[in-house]
């Protein structure tokens, strides 16, 4: 698989079956992985990689907590900015009525926010879930850092035929992720990442993006 096909198979799978993801496998993603760019080459995030009973006992933990309508953890960074305006609003009104389709949840269901929060606490079935973290004293460059370095895995993810799914959700319940993986508190929570073959007979979400216009400006070329 080349890059501009792993590129363009890449999406958020929201249904994985249990077929393990092989040790060896996410040792080559990750090492490989450590390429992605890094101002001064800090390096800073560090991912803990979770399967088998800890993943099965933390799913069973966060799962308890949604479908108690438990609100999570207080946030330690906005998901979102407070006010989307257009485009941004639009497009992400587009997604998400796909998105709740595609699970088969009614867009007016009153205990929608539950069985999303449900359906992201078990990873979506998926038997491997990386959780990626920053030191709390990196700043908005680390940040990009950490997405590139995400970016990466889930590319080469692709290239070894797996599929992935990132979850800034898990940030909802990082106490219980923290108890799990022994991070300390010196170390914020960027997301997890779903890791695993796609369930057989799901339907398959693919968003839109925008044309190239919208996003693009060629200066000089």
């Amino acid at each position: 698989m080349d890059v501009y096909e792993a590129v363009e198979s890449r999406r958020a799978v929201q249904a994985f079956s249990d077929e393990p993801v092989p040790k060896e496998v996410l040792e080559r993603v990750l090492t490989a992985a450590a390429r992605a760019p890094s101002s001064g080459n800090l390096q800073p995030w560090h991912v803990y990689v979770v399967a088998g009973e800890p993943l099965a006992e933390l799913k069973r933990r966060a799962t308890a907590r949604a479908r108690a309508g438990d609100p999570g953890d207080e946030r330690e960074y906005p998901m979102y900015p407070a006010e989307l305006t257009s485009p941004y609003l639009d497009r992400f009104s587009a997604t998400a009525a796909q998105r709740y389709e595609a699970l088969g949840i009614e867009s007016h269901d009153p205990d929608r926010p539950r069985k999303i929060a449900a359906l992201n606490s078990e990873a979506f079935g998926a038997p491997v879930v990386l959780f990626c973290y920053l030191d709390r004293t990196m700043g908005p460059g680390q940040w990009a850092d950490a997405g590139m370095h995400l970016q990466t895995v889930m590319l080469l993810l692709r290239a070894e035929g797996f599929h992935s799914c990132p979850q800034v959700m898990w940030t909802m319940y990082r106490k219980t992720v923290s108890r799990t993986v022994g991070s300390d508190d010196g170390l914020v929570l960027v997301c997890g990442v779903a890791v695993g073959h796609e369930k057989e007979g799901m339907t398959r979400l693919r968003t839109g993006r925008a044309d190239l216009t919208e996003t693009v400006s060629f200066v000089g070329v």
